[in-house]
């Protein structure tokens, strides 16, 4: 984003325009998963939610080009520090699978170019919804033929968790404290099994378990 605004000449804080983006394809996502709108693909999300707030940001003069290549920085983010040796550590003894709200080509896009290696990805575009839905975590017990309990929902989202506990799994809440733009940061109001700094601190954990 920073880039195409030094190109293009705009003056945008882009985490602000970052924060404002993802709360607004949260609004979208959430009206789908009550069955309240149609589900389209993140991507098609992103696109509508960057189009209605081009003018408060002054992007109106955006190309359609431009357009399209800010909603492809979603395919190209980089991995937390972390990442890539902690899933790593874990992979060595469990199972990893994605279970996003990008769409299949999304997460496939995201996985390569951060170096992230799963053993599986599945995608809310399976089942047409978003998350919170429980459609979607009940993705994991019927295709990975496992018990609820057996699985362990890994995020930094407290609403993600919840939704999965309340399905059965059981839960890890990773800090993020620079998961948004603007350095807001989200801690659960509830228990869950495992709160860890990272995913090299989450290997840790479980293998004391």
């Amino acid at each position: 984003m920073d880039r195409l605004a030094d190109e293009r000449g705009l003056s945008i804080n882009s985490g602000v325009v970052a924060d404002a983006w993802r709360k607004g394809a949260r609004v979208v996502l959430d009206r789908v998963a009550r069955g309240e709108t149609p589900y389209t693909v993140l991507d098609d999300v992103h696109r509508s939610v960057l189009d209605g707030f081009a003018e408060e940001f002054s992007l109106t003069d955006l190309s359609e080009s431009d357009r399209q290549r800010l909603v492809s920085t979603w395919h190209r983010l980089p991995a937390w520090p972390d990442a890539v040796e902690g899933l790593t550590r874990l992979r060595s003894q469990y199972i990893l699978t994605t279970l996003s709200n990008g769409g299949m080509a999304h997460q496939v896009d995201v996985a390569r170019f951060a170096h992230l290696h799963f053993d599986c990805i599945l995608s809310t575009e399976l089942v047409k919804t978003y998350k919170p839905n429980p459609r979607v975590y009940e993705l994991v017990p019927s295709l990975l033929r496992v018990r609820p309990e057996e699985a362990m929902m890994v995020a930094s989202h407290p609403y993600d968790l919840a939704a999965a506990a309340s399905q059965g799994f059981r839960t890890a809440f990773v800090r993020r404290p620079k998961e948004w733009g603007t350095g807001k940061s989200e801690e659960p109001n509830f228990p869950v099994d495992i709160a860890a700094h990272d995913f090299i601190d989450l290997a840790r954990k479980l293998d004391s378990q």
